[in-house]
């Protein structure tokens, strides 16, 4: 449970991104409120300089998970990678290239060739999240942001959202992960 002065500054965030973007407050569920916590717990916890701080906290995954985030709402749009419309290979490169300077493959099934393969159980924040939907060949790709959760740009006609990882469709279409080098 966030505290008095955590809920205020959730609360002023929430406000601030209503007012930006209704396609944004909109798109927030309460999953996506979470996730908002989180990243505000993460940045309290950099903030007291807390030295249990695990290695996803760096200020580089802080500031991949804020950019994707930020992407909520924006629509799909198929061979998309700018924030008038994403797939989901586009949203992934872009917030990378954006926020961390990374360039990664622009296809999801090249992304799946690079960086180090990661367990399942051994997910962390701003790793790459593999699917495939249709077959065993990858399809699709997220980032993971912690708590069986990942952002993506899903399919025609849905916008960037957060998903859960750990039951329903996804999780059933997962097939592996991969942390990129230098986050």
């Amino acid at each position: 449970m966030p505290s008095l002065a955590h809920q205020a500054t959730l609360d002023n965030h929430l406000t601030n991104a209503s007012a930006a973007s209704p396609a944004l407050a909109d798109a927030m569920a309460p999953s996506d409120r979470a996730l908002l916590e989180a990243t505000l717990d993460l940045r309290s916890t950099a903030d007291l300089g807390a030295a249990h701080a695990a290695p996803q906290t760096s200020g580089r995954v802080q500031a991949l998970l804020q950019k994707a985030l930020a992407l909520l709402g924006t629509p799909y749009r198929w061979g998309g990678t700018s924030p008038d419309g994403f797939d989901c290979s586009g949203m992934v490169g872009y917030v990378f290239r954006s926020a961390l300077g990374i360039e990664l493959p622009r296809v999801s099934r090249e992304m799946a060739k690079d960086g180090e393969k990661v367990d399942r159980a051994s997910l962390a924040a701003g790793d790459l999240v593999f699917f495939s939907r249709r077959g065993k060949r990858v399809d699709h790709v997220g980032i993971y942001v912690g708590e069986g959760r990942f952002v993506h740009a899903p399919r025609s006609g849905k916008d960037v959202e957060v998903s859960s990882l750990s039951d329903g469709y996804w999780s059933r279409k997962y097939m592996q992960a991969r942390r990129v080098a230098g986050i």
